[in-house]
């Protein structure tokens, strides 16, 4: 029997994957339990039981555990950005698109943070063995500083709004969060940055 058919359904089992997409319905198992457990409970057992499927059947598509959190920290840097992409089309100056571009990814962390860890975290120590990782996270910074007409200026905007996010995202610092929700952070975020990066040329 192919190692890829579904395992009998079992009480409770939700969304096991459609014959012939297991791919995507791996994928799918694997998100979910990233966004509504934790990164630690990310196992390919985990995902092939969320998915409905064969423990081995994970091992069709990826080879081991670290393969599988390649691919979803492709995906999360490619929808950050289509995210800041968005954004930094705002009509505006270069400061809205700064502002603009520092709440899109504060929005972007806020609504996948254990998918942000994943894709800035020490989970995948050999990143330079995955070329498409790194072309995924190159293309963040390279869209930063398109938007805003300079390598230089797109880089120094990613370091501060990324290091922001990251002691927002492990609770270093409270820019009132804590008392108001992760709702406000966006828009700290765009002040902050209109504070460091105001210029006179707007």
């Amino acid at each position: 029997m192919s190692s890829d058919v579904a395992a009998p359904a079992k009480r409770g089992a939700e969304k096991p994957y459609h014959h012939g997409d297991l791919r995507n319905g791996l994928l799918e198992a694997a998100r979910t339990i990233l966004e509504e457990q934790s990164l630690e409970a990310l196992t390919l057992r985990a995902v092939a039981r969320k998915a409905g499927v064969s423990h081995a059947a994970p091992y069709r598509h990826f080879p081991n555990h670290e393969s599988l959190l390649v691919e979803l920290g492709v995906e999360g840097f490619g929808e950050l950005k289509r995210d800041l992409s968005e954004a930094a089309r705002a009509p505006g100056s270069e400061s809205d698109r700064i502002a603009n571009i520092g709440a899109a990814y504060m929005r972007f962390v806020v609504r996948r943070p254990a998918l942000a860890r994943l894709m800035f975290g020490a989970q995948l120590p050999h990143r330079d063995r995955f070329a498409e990782l790194g072309a995924a996270a190159d293309s963040v910074g390279t869209e930063i500083g398109d938007a805003l007409s300079d390598p230089n200026l797109g880089l120094a905007v990613w370091s501060a709004v990324h290091g922001l996010a990251m002691l927002v995202l492990e609770n270093v610092i409270d820019l009132g969060q804590r008392r108001a929700g992760l709702h406000v952070l966006p828009s700290r975020a765009e002040i902050l940055l209109r504070s460091l990066f105001s210029t006179k040329r707007d």
